[in-house]
């Protein structure tokens, strides 16, 4: 026997009605999230996750108990599925609904956008509430037509709104008027807080999304000098290739094959060698190109070594601009750690780096 959770008469009716369509609402399930994957698949926003779920019988339930008299049939409660799509950022829930509101249709009578309902004393959660429907132009299928008749909610907010909601849900408060009052102040404090928080992430992505867009410009003009070296740069100039001409004519001495490898790991020593813009490193090659080939002359010229590493013309470059600067064999150590992590044999290396350099003419100029 099924338990009635000591509901009246009325609410007894609207449970059984779940538990009949529960079937149908496992097919929607199937149905609107694969829909929804696919469309996550293509709208290139990183979420924070994506929850969905059909209402648990005691769930529903304690709805009843409190709610029944509202509802004529199971079918006027719009959340007994429901997904929700908790995004990083303020403006991606709105890129979210944009393209929701292409793949279903929505009851915009019943749905609510709660980030406009707030009162400055307010501290329930921010959220986005769509109720969907499943329209035949995107699925239909003769032997389930009620697929297209049943409602179901679409919730979307962001990763703070939802630790919100969640806290709210962990204490058993569900909105300010259930709170002690002596109580009240605080959540609406931390309310406030998460509701700038949720601001200034996406006020310093816009910003940083600009400082990119200007620092590419920069780039692309020639003014270099003008752009500060640190991580989106240097991957921006490395994709420029500006070592390949010295890569090449260094390989060209045992007629060698260039393996790729990332220079990026190098912008750490650059910075500590004292590079500061896009245009010193400009200067580092043009200024020491010549020597850089005459140290890889001298230390592959003897060798059959038909294999190099793409980053030899950078590490060249950096140890002739540090022994040109007057650097010790603790600097060249130092490079290595820095670039291949700390060593016992790094300081082997810089002995014997500082042996070869001698024998040529820069160490004498």
């Amino acid at each position: 026997m099924m338990p009635n959770y000591g509901l009246d008469y009325h609410c007894r009716i609207l449970l059984d009605e779940y538990r009949e369509k529960i079937p149908s609402y496992e097919l929607l399930q199937q149905i609107v999230m694969g829909k929804m994957n696919e469309l996550i698949a293509t709208c290139g926003i990183e979420l924070n996750s994506v929850e969905y779920r059909i209402k648990e019988e005691k769930s529903l339930a304690g709805k009843l108990e409190q709610k029944g008299h509202k509802y004529q049939s199971i079918d006027d409660i719009t959340d007994l599925f429901g997904v929700r799509v908790i995004t990083f950022y303020n403006e991606d829930v709105d890129k979210i609904a944009s393209m929701v509101e292409t793949l279903f249709d929505i009851d915009w009578t019943n749905s609510a956008d709660k980030r406009e309902m707030h009162e400055y004393n307010s501290f329930g959660y921010n959220s986005l509430h769509y109720i969907c429907r499943l329209p035949q132009s995107v699925y239909h299928d003769p032997a389930h037509p009620e697929l297209n008749k049943l409602s179901f909610e679409l919730q979307m907010r962001t990763a703070l709104q939802h630790v919100w909601s969640a806290v709210q849900h962990d204490i058993g408060y569900k909105s300010e008027f259930e709170m002690p009052k002596e109580y009240l102040r605080n959540f609406s404090r931390l309310a406030s807080l998460l509701e700038l928080a949720d601001n200034e992430f996406s006020r310093t992505r816009a910003a940083i999304y600009d400082y990119r867009r200007r620092m590419q410009s920069l780039l692309q003009n020639g003014k270099l000098e003008e752009v500060e070296l640190d991580g989106d740069s240097f991957r921006s100039y490395l994709s420029t290739r500006p070592f390949d001409k010295l890569n090449k004519k260094i390989a060209s001495i045992n007629h060698a094959e260039i393996h790729h490898a990332s220079c990026f790991h190098y912008l750490q020593a650059l910075r500590k060698i004292g590079i500061k813009t896009l245009r010193d490193i400009e200067n580092m090659i043009n200024d020491n190109f010549d020597d850089a080939y005459q140290l890889a002359l001298y230390q592959l010229g003897n060798t059959d070594i038909d294999i190099i590493s793409e980053t030899i013309g950078i590490q060249n470059l950096c140890i002739v601009y540090i022994l040109k600067s007057g650097g010790t064999i603790d600097d060249i150590q130092t490079l290595f750690d820095l670039i291949n992590g700390e060593s016992n044999q790094h300081a082997i290396m810089a002995q014997f780096i500082i042996e070869q350099a001698n024998r040529l003419s820069f160490m004498h100029k």
